[in-house]
């Protein structure tokens, strides 16, 4: 009887569901396969060419994305996350399943709309934590899930690289392996405990008893940072209230208008979108980029390994920006745009120079650089937003990055477009940021100017100008 009281008293705290879904995390994104998926598609395996997987298949998954993005977003909430991520978990199956067993442009095409499917997804792995672990243990468990999947991505880059490089088994038994540990994720993912409540369509019941105002009959600042209603604002109890698809859909509109009626959320959330987009276009195509540079028939590949230190120096770069000392709200926009620009020039070298170690050692350099920057990003939106409303911002600066992304997978890449091939390609994404610096550098630098203009005349005001104007401009 001990044993089984202290098994349920286990199963009730908020460490059980953050540890299977760790787990899940883990074994869902260990993908040796997934840095040589270009030498695998294009060598005797499936005898692909690169401009098939580059302008036919590839692009694929960017329209999957897009066209089941807000169902899957809006579905999350409403089935309560656990169906959503075993979906995602039999999808991630099928799409590994595809891969190994089938052979045609059709067919790989098809693969990557359920890795499309997958992608989407992957909104209910972050956000099941929020719905069974209390708000003051949700930043650790965040953490905590986060993290271990950063580590199921290195130990799968490394597990792929060590593979490869020592000849140990071929490219189709690293797929069998994948399933394998897919398998242990759709089991572990079988196991987590359905939600009671959700953000949006099944969130907590508000109780009309003590409606909490000041004194003076105003509503807390906190209650209205937190989007919720005059009527809902007081003590809430642990049930939840059902609501209807029409007044979700109401009350996300109103909150989206309220949010990016703020200039300085609405200036981070363009530059969020349009870096988003212009890194997975890179991400997506760099392993075409790297082919090209050096074919992997007749040379050694270390793909696996650049991914690995990508990663590490990417979550490092992350950690280390949250001890710096600055006032983003105005050296913000200049360092986008900074920043942005040292990412294009990284890129450019990377097009040009022809050298596979320059493409490397540029694409860390990247990839490092932009999460500096969304993380940044993500802390200055997220700031004084609910987590409601920052899962709301975060959904639409992502839809409207995919957005961007489809229109230039479609002109850009799409053999129905211009269909262009790696270089010229790049040459494009290159330009791009090298347009986002231009853009956000010369608005930082006139942040900045009327930063100090504001504080120079807030300081020293007209000596002939009245008390009153004085106030107004102070």
């Amino acid at each position: 009887m001990p044993l089984m009281e202290a098994v349920k008293r286990w199963r009730e705290d908020w460490r059980y569901p953050t540890t299977l879904l760790c787990i899940y995390g883990f074994f869902s994104t260990v993908k040796p396969l997934e840095p040589f998926l270009i030498p695998f598609l294009t060598g005797p395996d499936k005898n692909l060419t690169t401009e098939q997987v580059n302008n036919q298949i590839f692009p694929v998954w960017t329209y999957s994305y897009l066209s089941v993005l807000v169902p899957v977003f809006l579905l999350t909430d409403w089935l309560r996350y656990k169906p959503v991520v075993v979906f995602q978990c039999v999808t991630l199956f099928i799409t590994t399943a595809m891969l190994l067993w089938t052979q045609s442009v059709a067919a790989m095409q098809a693969m990557q709309f359920f890795y499309g499917v997958v992608t989407a997804s992957e909104v209910a792995y972050f956000s099941y934590i929020y719905s069974v672990v209390d708000l003051e243990k949700y930043r650790k468990a965040t953490s905590y899930s986060r993290s271990v999947q950063l580590l199921g991505y290195t130990v799968g880059s490394v597990l792929g690289q060590l593979l490869v490089s020592f000849n140990l088994i071929s490219y189709n038994y690293i797929l069998v392996f994948t399933l394998v540990l897919t398998s242990i994720a759709l089991l572990t993912s079988c196991l987590l405990p359905m939600p009671h409540r959700s953000m949006f369509f099944h969130c907590k019941k508000a109780t009309k008893e003590t409606n909490k105002h000041d004194d003076d009959g105003e509503v807390n600042a906190t209650q209205l940072r937190s989007g919720a209603s005059t009527e809902e604002i007081g003590g809430r109890d642990e049930k939840a209230e059902e609501k209807g698809c029409g007044r979700v859909l109401l009350q996300l509109w109103k909150d989206f208008l309220q949010c990016y009626s703020s200039r300085q959320l609405l200036y981070w959330s363009v530059w969020w979108a349009m870096a988003t987009c212009g890194y997975n276009q890179t991400v997506n195509y760099v392993q075409v980029l790297w082919e090209h540079v050096q074919p992997s028939q007749n040379f050694s590949i270390y793909n696996g390994g650049v991914e690995a230190v990508s990663n590490l120096l990417s979550a490092a770069t992350a950690y280390g920006i949250g001890f710096t000392e600055v006032k983003w709200e105005q050296w913000g926009e200049l360092a986008l745009g900074g920043f942005s620009g040292l990412g294009a020039t990284a890129l450019f070298l990377m097009t040009f120079i022809g050298n596979i170690w320059v493409c490397y050692t540029g694409y860390i350099i990247f990839k490092c650089l932009y999460m500096l920057l969304i993380t940044i990003a993500m802390y200055q939106i997220a700031a004084d937003l609910s987590m409601e409303r920052y899962a709301l911002v975060f959904g639409a600066n992502n839809f409207g990055a995919l957005t961007l992304q489809t229109i230039i997978t479609s002109v850009v890449v799409d053999s129905g477009g211009l269909g262009l091939s790696i270089i010229p390609q790049f040459t494009i994404y290159a330009s791009y940021f090298s347009l986002i610096s231009i853009v956000f550098s010369l608005h930082g630098l006139f942040t900045i100017w009327s930063i100090k203009k504001s504080n120079k005349e807030s300081t020293h005001p007209h000596r002939n100008a009245s008390p009153d104007t004085i106030e107004h401009r102070f």
